[in-house]
């Protein structure tokens, strides 16, 4: 593994073995093991999008594997001003061991990769959020125990999120149901890809039918970063693409409930559904930590024996 672009070039082995490494290292953390496993190596973080999971987990991730983190901003870079891609990649690649990027288009991050020589893992685009959903399996299977047999229902955006939840889930062995109005839908790219999962895949514009028998409920924000000017659009759109009581009593009576956050309760999520199930989305937000240091371990080179 040398990068982490998106979900859909990772194979079920890769995922799962991601995650058995982010339970070890959940578990040396928790229990005050260091594992300096990247002493010595730097992570030069771009940031296009802000975010307050993304930068604290990946530099606070930095420091417990023993490296350091640079945050670059588009002030501090001269990408910021015009240079192209493929030069910073080359510059960056000569003073750094990796690059985390979070961004608006898929592309930019592809071509680090194409032009650099050190590891690149993409932060959130547009097209997707792979360490995000990384994060939600790690939660998942640490609630349930399991992937097979299990139904994850996604409403609302057919944004980034939904792109990778599609992927990783159907990845690793979940039913996957999602509600989406029909201008709001997954990319093009990932339905084909979904397709080949045949009735494992599920896609309509009713919440209530996605939900049915669901055992992992997840939603999104109904306008993303860089969206603004369409949220009275959105609100229109997604009204009644939302987690409630009337959702949950479709699930099953133990279905937990996931949101990448931030949440904005009353529109996606009601207060009460989110905070009956607080503990399960800060514990999922706490993975993004886990999860990241386990993805920096595997594409910059600090396995252990």
């Amino acid at each position: 593994m040398n990068h982490l672009l998106k979900m859909l070039d990772l194979s079920k082995e890769e995922i799962v073995d991601i995650l058995n490494l982010a339970d070890q290292l959940k578990y040396e953390n928790k229990n005050g093991i260091q594992h300096h496993l990247l002493k010595g190596k730097t992570l030069g973080m771009i940031f296009q999008k802000s975010s307050t999971r993304t930068r604290v987990s990946f530099e606070t991730g930095m420091y417990q594997l023993g490296g350091q983190a640079l945050f670059l901003s588009n002030r501090d870079l001269q990408i910021g001003r015009g240079e192209p891609v493929q030069d910073t990649a080359r510059v960056l690649s000569r003073y750094i061991d990796g690059i985390m990027i979070r961004t608006f288009e898929q592309k930019e991050v592809e071509d680090l990769a194409e032009y650099g020589s050190i590891p690149v893992i993409n932060g959130l685009t547009d097209f997707c959020h792979p360490c995000q959903v990384l994060a939600d399996l790690m939660t998942i299977r640490e609630f349930k125990g399991r992937f097979d047999g299990l139904k994850m229902c996604y409403i609302g955006d057919g944004n980034n999120m939904a792109n990778s939840l599609i992927v990783g889930c159907l990845k690793v062995g979940m039913e996957v149901s999602v509600a989406c109005p029909e201008d709001y839908r997954p990319a093009r790219e990932v339905l084909e890809f979904a397709k080949k999962y045949g009735e494992k895949f599920f896609i309509t514009d009713s919440p209530l039918k996605a939900a049915e028998n669901a055992d992992v409920l997840f939603t999104d924000v109904w306008t993303s970063m860089g969206e603004e000017a369409e949220t009275e659009k959105r609100k229109a759109a997604f009204k009644g693409y939302q987690i409630n009581d009337e959702i949950m009593a479709a699930a099953k009576p133990d279905a937990m409930v996931q949101h990448c956050l931030p949440a904005h309760r009353g529109e996606e999520i009601t207060a009460e559904v989110f905070e009956a199930h607080a503990d399960e989305i800060f514990e999922e937000a706490e993975n993004r930590l886990h999860a990241q240091k386990a993805v920096m371990v595997k594409v910059m080179g600090g396995e252990k024996e």
